[in-house]
């Protein structure tokens, strides 16, 4: 058994290539700027140019390289052409970050077919297709890293209205287990982060300042997160120290999926109250 020396710097990306879908804005922005300050290159993949222009031009100013490529992902063709485009740039692929989705829904009952197609392609086709095109570079550079951002909305949780989401999310799971045992052999892990409540530009449609705050209240730490408090766990799995875990998946949620019942939320609010603790 090897050991890494105690002064190696943590998570360093020095020399890897990276593609991360969906990094025009929010978590995906925050994962891409996050592996290049760590020394990655990385083709920033994102449906707007607009928001994917301004991920390069802020990883660029950094002192980062990053290029960008304004695609939709949810379609096949665009898949293989994203994957291509990193390998002629620089010459391969060691990490593929999904992170692009779609958030239609409506009742089950009266479910879109056009909705539940896009849903499905954006979030649970593209693993496949990403992670068909990406193993065979993997395989030429002695491994890799597939990483997928899934939610708690699925996998821990139910929320109304989001079944095509939250069915997509769930099938993350089932794909990751499943390709990591394929292909652990070749030293490529596969592992996915479940994000809880994150402050970004969608979150922001969907709640005002006041309804952020309730929120809040029933997530035990006490607050939303941030962007990079998704970006520096897939930092971690993409670098040499999680290279042991593979088919697994992270949560990130503050806390907010452990109780049975908001309820003790409030209560742990009462004992910080008693015990003066902030």
């Amino acid at each position: 058994m090897t050991q890494s020396s105690p002064s190696a710097a943590f998570a360093r990306l020095d020399g890897r290539i990276a593609l991360v879908t969906g990094s025009g804005q929010g978590i995906g922005a925050a994962i891409a700027c996050v592996f290049a300050a760590a020394g990655a290159k990385v083709m920033v993949a994102t449906r707007t140019a607009s928001h994917g222009e301004k991920t390069v031009q802020g990883i660029r100013e950094a002192g980062g390289e990053a290029a960008l490529m304004a695609t939709d992902i949810g379609e096949l063709e665009n898949v293989n052409r994203v994957v291509q485009g990193a390998v002629d740039r620089w010459g391969g692929v060691d990490i593929m970050v999904h992170n692009a989705a779609s958030f239609l829904g409506g009742p089950v009952e009266t479910y879109s077919e056009d909705d539940l197609e896009t849903v499905l392609a954006v979030n649970l086709k593209a693993c496949f297709r990403l992670s068909a095109a990406c193993i065979p570079h993997f395989r030429k550079r002695g491994g890799g890293r597939l990483l997928f951002t899934s939610s708690v909305t699925g996998p821990r949780v139910a929320m109304p209205g989001t079944s095509y989401y939250a069915a997509s999310k769930s099938g993350i799971t089932g794909f990751i287990r499943t390709a990591a045992l394929e292909l652990a052999g070749d030293r490529i892990t596969v592992n996915a982060v479940e994000p809880g409540y994150i402050r970004t530009a969608a979150m922001e449609l969907l709640a005002d300042e006041e309804g952020m705050a309730q929120m809040a209240r029933y997530i035990p730490l006490g607050y939303i997160g941030a962007p990079d408090d998704i970006a520096y766990a897939m930092l971690f799995l993409a670098g040499d120290q999680a290279r042991y875990i593979t088919g697994q998946t992270l949560c990130i949620d503050g806390g907010s999926t452990l109780p049975e019942s908001p309820v003790f939320v409030e209560e742990l609010e009462g004992i910080k109250e008693l015990d003066g603790s902030s």
